[in-house]
């Protein structure tokens, strides 16, 4: 060793070019060597597909998730099952562990969704099954689940798709299994005889007090100013404190025709994660 190191420091000049000979082939090689922005990886996905006209997303995860989950859970090397359900339509995706051959998986989900077939609706379509190209899909799946209030994993998900939608060179990001919110008021038909009113009234009433009126301009030494006073209906209480008539020295409020809560619209598309619900 102390040889080799007295023979280095005396052919200093050797050493040097030998290193400049060398930082010379790493550079052309870096520059030469073949890049792809989006490489064709093969990434062990598959895809299941089944169509179904005028499904709801609700009968298509219970008439059609269930039987394919039933035969895919058992699935050897399965990592994650994400379906999504919508309107006449349900999708699986199927992730299995990097080191399984994703040519065998494809055979399995085939074997496994054929022996299910028997269990779905007649009048379904057939079920398309194919492996993912991430080449092909140059995006990005998150997926939110767990045992939370609802509104919050709705929260959280809304948090995430405005942090990743401000991210440099993400174009969108859409969240399915979110239900919208809904006002939901339940009039009581004899309170609202008793009071002479109608149904189209009370609808005309919510709707004139829930816009954006434009009071005018403001003229400054500054410039000039749209003014604009918002609509009044934030939430449920905002509705059920709503004058909807006078009576006599009485003001009949929403109130005392109905009563309010706070819930969601029916789903227009159903996520799942595992067999759990889910938002992605």
């Amino acid at each position: 060793m102390n040889n080799f190191i007295e023979a280095t420091l005396h052919r200093h000049r050797t050493v040097l070019m030998l290193f400049v000979l060398i930082m010379i082939i790493g550079a052309v090689t870096m520059y030469t060597i073949p890049k792809e922005s989006n490489p064709d990886i093969t990434v062990p996905i598959v895809y299941v597909s089944v169509g179904h006209e005028g499904i709801s997303p609700e009968d298509a995860d219970r008439l059609i998730y269930k039987p394919l989950e039933s035969e895919l859970k058992s699935l050897d090397g399965l990592k994650e099952m994400i379906s999504t359900a919508s309107q006449g339509h349900l999708s699986v995706t199927l992730e299995f562990y990097g080191d399984a051959n994703i040519d065998q998986a494809l055979i399995d989900v085939r074997e496994k969704v054929d022996a299910a077939k028997k269990d779905l609706p007649s009048d379904s379509d057939e079920p398309l099954v194919k492996e993912i190209n991430v080449a092909l899909f140059p995006v990005m799946i998150v997926t939110l689940s767990g045992n939370v209030d609802e509104s919050l994993l709705y929260a959280s998900a809304d948090r995430l798709k405005d942090a990743m939608e401000s991210l440099p060179g993400v174009l969108g990001a859409d969240i399915v299994g979110k239900r919208e919110e809904l006002a939901e008021i339940i009039v009581d038909p004899a309170r609202m005889d008793n009071y002479n009113l109608s149904f189209s009234q009370l609808a005309t009433l919510v709707s004139n007090n829930n816009q954006l009126v434009a009071a005018g301009d403001l003229d400054t030494g500054a410039g000039r100013f749209s003014v604009k006073v918002p609509g009044l209906i934030e939430d449920v209480n905002d509705i059920l404190n709503m004058p909807i008539k006078t009576q006599g020295d009485n003001v009949v409020k929403f109130r005392d025709i109905a009563v309010g809560r706070l819930t969601y619209k029916d789903r227009k598309d159903i996520a799942r994660i595992n067999g759990k619900s889910a938002v992605v």
